[in-house]
């Protein structure tokens, strides 16, 4: 299933949170959801989930316009916002069967679907426990269940892993990949971007409620970083090391990390066997050379160039 958002627009009074927005992507994508805080996220998430209007502009899910008919678009999105579900009087297994019920799941049918995610969340030793007495991490797998209960295939998470402990950020990460592996398509918006990096094939970069870019990461990182960089250690001191590599041809930078050089230099991968060709013709010896990938993090300052206040 393809993902389009066209040309989307929301206002408040003078205020665009949302300015003309355009990308799209399709089901076995995660795309990271990246901006700083009141860039227009939620809104658009918002959106997506039918939950909110566009004042102008539209998004197709399968071919259907979110505007026209969001009651069939509503079958394929499940939301987790950013806030747990706080019941003080229901079970886990009470919860997911109400939203089951809610989406018309009927008979043995609701009971396969809710059987499903509770398995599926790891929630099943947990069905009758009451959702107050649960950890943070528990409740944030209950809306995961809430959202797939009627079995979606786009998923839209706001600051999935906020508050979370490493253990289950982690569980987090195994989820998301085993729904992408599932074919599901997922958008998640999150401010942890080395974490975000993990799960994510593509991300979407918004600041100020315009779009700034959007795509793979591999495609992106090529367009703001078109350079390559090697990192590389040897066995002899650095200094004669580092001179010699600022004479190579197609050198652009060099810099100094503890025992590791890193070299950003123009070309290809043949390119970069030159470099270490010449390197060891020149007697170093080098007992490391590796490309390294540009971070999300790094691509996102790039791009905004640090401006996100």
């Amino acid at each position: 299933m393809d993902i389009e958002i066209k040309n989307l627009k929301k206002y408040f009074g003078p205020t665009k949170a949302l300015d003309g927005v355009t990308f799209s992507f399709q089901t076995g994508d995660v795309f990271g959801f990246v901006g700083p805080n009141g860039a227009g996220k939620t809104t658009l998430m918002r959106i997506l989930s039918t939950l909110d209007e566009p004042t102008d502009g539209d998004a197709t899910m399968n071919g259907k316009s979110i505007i026209q008919y969001p009651e069939s678009v509503r079958r394929y999105v499940g939301f987790v916002p950013d806030s747990l579900p706080a019941h003080n009087d229901i079970t886990v297994h009470e919860y997911l069967d109400f939203f089951a019920r809610a989406y018309g799941i009927i008979g043995r049918d609701r009971d396969r679907a809710v059987a499903g995610v509770e398995d599926f969340t790891g929630l099943c030793s947990f069905k009758n426990k009451a959702i107050s007495a649960l950890s943070k991490g528990m409740k944030q797998r209950v809306s995961f269940g809430r959202a797939l209960v009627h079995n979606p295939t786009l998923l839209i998470m706001d600051e999935p892993a906020a508050g979370l402990d490493p253990r289950a950020r982690v569980e987090l990460r195994e989820l998301v990949l085993e729904l992408a592996e599932q074919k599901k398509a997922l958008l998640i918006s999150s401010h942890i971007l080395t974490e975000l990096a993990e799960m994510c094939n593509g991300v979407v970069i918004i600041e100020r409620g315009k779009l700034l870019e959007s795509g793979s990461i591999e495609d992106i990182s090529k367009t703001t970083t078109p350079n390559r960089t090697v990192a590389l250690r040897a066995l002899d001191g650095t200094d004669k090391l580092y001179k010699d590599i600022l004479q190579l041809p197609n050198v652009e930078k060099t810099r100094r990390d503890g025992g590791e050089i890193f070299i950003e230099f123009q070309g290809d991968d043949s390119t970069g066997s030159d470099i270490l060709i010449e390197l060891i013709r020149k007697n170093h010896r080098i007992t490391e050379f590796r490309h390294t990938k540009q971070s999300l993090e790094d691509i996102f300052m790039n791009i905004t160039k640090g401006n996100i206040s």
